[in-house]
């Protein structure tokens, strides 16, 4: 497919736009690109319409010219016959170019649509992650992957490699302060260029990756060359098609056909030598031409951008320039080699030019000359989706802020931060500090006050800084560290595992880690809910202590107001905060204020009283 521009995307242009866009909010940005599309839309369906009525005509006056040409030849009937061709065949293309066109239409407006659903709280069209859930680390406890989940939120990939890329970021974020910056500067600088990145997801949508990945290419590309480096077979595949038309030359001018009938043994036998061989070949290359197509266009859009002062943006777009134009030769190699399964194409070519090992050589040719670059390639689109689906995030949060990174300390300190998966509307933003006066929070207060809401918004906020994105406060200011979590236990009927023991093999997992002796910060949800009130408590304040060994920040949620005596006992190490509820004129309310000190109502038995079960 023809690489498209649309209306009005010439460069003084794009740059007028992107500035526009910056200033404009979000949500008027994305309804004009929605009118503006949709009027497109609507003309460009029209063209086609009218295109195809078009060739149809044509086509209908260029069988009856050729039908009174064979009749009775008329000079004028043949050059109108010519002209008819000639006008057809341009309307053949206009019409795949319209229609191209009008796909790629339909694919910018869907991405502002849903751009335009996210932002009004409405739910995000691609794929929520649910194959990357797993109950190991904090992927489950903070809401990573899933439904309503903070991938579903980000993700704007289409291929798998870009939904890899991004999932793995959200499993293994940046730990290193220089690559963090990095990071954070390419998604500010991505994140203007609004009509490119919605190009690269629009163009991404047209194929899908539908009839597979690219995984068994990366797997073609380590098996060793075996036809191009016989020597013999290189003379043969010139010579014996040589020979092969001398023949059928041979056979016109005398009717002989014997010689040519040597030469296609000849070629079905040299073939068969190594027939085993180019099936396994091809069985792993097959069918990968939209795929590559997808892949090469995703890096020719991206190609495009200006990278300024971004050291990320600028190694994958130098990467880019040359990926795109080995990646569209491979695309076209495969499709020339899938020509194979034409039958008819298959018996002509291979008896006259042994079809199947020329393209062989072609294609080990080109894994020669690419074989130490096609991962990167392939990776730099990864790369490229994961930084577009951030940079799409923080264009779409414009109050969010980027964190900045603390020398002086192993802390989080941060202004108004509240939970990004929360509508705006409903959220309540919390001032916080930990590492400068202690190192571990207890938090106390009674059921739904927020507790657990607020471990979720520290956790995913850190999370964010650490992927280089903004994260949903006022200000933020970190030292990178790894999150460990004990928030959402559940207990394993295949693995035999009761709550109880799910729960301490998960608090064992995050003393092994601690033990590395790597920061962390370490978010605990009332533990040792399966053991009795007293041991309850006893096992929480040695757990509690033995915390305050490690180089970590932690934050411990409890209901136990016993273990608030432990602040006296580990002044300017432990402190007690609190999430209030509060009581008034026989009605529950909380205003999920973080508070200093110890939660001193108690809402269950309120709320039991109230609902008449007591």
């Amino acid at each position: 497919m023809a690489f498209l521009f649309l209306e009005n995307k010439n460069n003084t242009k794009q740059r007028n736009i992107t500035i526009e866009n910056i200033m404009e909010k979000p949500e008027s940005v994305y309804r004009k690109k929605i009118i503006d599309y949709s009027s497109q839309l609507e003309r460009t369906t029209v063209k086609v319409k009218q295109v195809a009525m078009l060739r149809l005509g044509c086509f209908a006056a260029l069988i009856f010219s050729i039908y009174y040409c064979a009749t009775g030849f008329v000079y004028s009937l043949l050059m109108l016959t010519i002209t008819l061709g000639f006008i057809f065949i341009f309307l053949v293309k206009s019409f795949f170019r319209l229609k191209d066109k009008k796909n790629l239409i339909e694919k910018l407006l869907f991405v502002n649509k849903n751009e335009l659903d996210i932002i009004t709280d409405k739910t995000n069209q691609f794929n929520n992650g649910h194959e990357y859930l797993a109950s190991e680390g904090y992927f489950d406890d903070l809401d990573i992957f899933g439904k309503n989940s903070l991938y579903h939120l980000l993700n704007r990939t289409t291929t798998s490699h870009g939904a890899a890329a991004l999932a793995s970021l959200l499993k293994t974020p940046i730990l290193s302060e220089k690559n963090i910056l990095e990071q954070q500067q390419a998604i500010g600088i991505f994140s203007e260029i609004i009509d490119i990145r919605q190009l690269i997801t629009a163009y991404g949508l047209l194929k899908q990756e539908k009839e597979g990945n690219l995984f068994n290419v990366l797997e073609w590309m380590k098996v060793p060359v075996k036809l191009k480096t016989n020597k013999m077979l290189q003379i043969i595949r010139w010579a014996l098609p040589l020979f092969n038309i001398s023949a059928i030359f041979f056979y016109l001018q005398t009717g002989n056909y014997s010689v040519l009938a040597v030469g296609i043994i000849a070629s079905w036998a040299i073939i068969s030598l190594f027939a085993k061989y180019i099936n396994c070949q091809h069985a792993m290359i097959s069918q990968k031409q939209k795929i590559l197509n997808q892949y090469a266009d995703i890096l020719k859009i991206f190609g495009n951008i200006n990278p300024r002062e971004s050291v990320l943006l600028t190694v994958l777009h130098n990467t880019s320039l040359n990926a795109h134009r080995s990646i569209r030769q491979l695309s076209q190699l495969t499709s020339w080699f899938d020509q194979r399964l034409n039958m008819i194409v298959n018996v002509l070519l291979n008896s006259i030019f042994m079809y199947d090992i020329q393209c062989m050589i072609t294609l080990e040719k080109w894994k020669e000359e690419n074989k130490n670059r096609l991962k990167s390639y392939i990776d730099c689109v990864g790369q490229i989706e994961s930084l577009n689906s951030l940079s799409c995030f923080a264009y779409n949060n414009q109050r969010y802020v980027y964190p900045n990174i603390s020398r002086g300390g192993f802390i989080i300190e941060t202004k108004q931060i509240a939970h990004p998966l929360i509508r705006e509307s409903e959220r309540i933003a919390n001032d916080f500090s930990i590492g400068k006066e202690n190192k571990l929070h207890l938090l106390t207060g009674s059921n739904m006050s927020g507790k657990t809401t607020f471990l979720r918004t520290i956790g995913i906020n850190l999370l964010l800084a650490q992927c280089g994105s903004p994260v949903c406060a006022e200000t933020f200011c970190f030292t990178p560290m790894n999150i460990l979590t004990s928030i959402r236990v559940s207990d394993s009927l295949q693995e035999h595992t009761s709550y109880f023991m799910a729960e301490l093999k998960r608090l064992k997992q995050i003393i092994s880690q601690l033990e590395t002796r790597q920061p962390a910060l370490v978010l605990i949800d009332e533990i040792l809910r399966g053991t009795n009130s007293e041991d309850k408590t006893h096992g929480s304040e040695e757990f509690v202590k033995r915390l305050l060994h490690f180089n970590c920040l932690s934050i411990f949620a409890t209901h136990d107001l016993a273990l608030s005596r432990l602040e006296a006992e580990f002044p300017g190490t432990v402190s007690n905060y609190c999430f209030e509820s509060i009581i008034q004129n026989s009605e529950l309310f909380f205003d999920y204020k973080l508070q200093k000190g110890v939660a001193k109502n108690k809402n269950a038995s309120f709320l039991m009283k109230k609902m008449e079960i007591i």
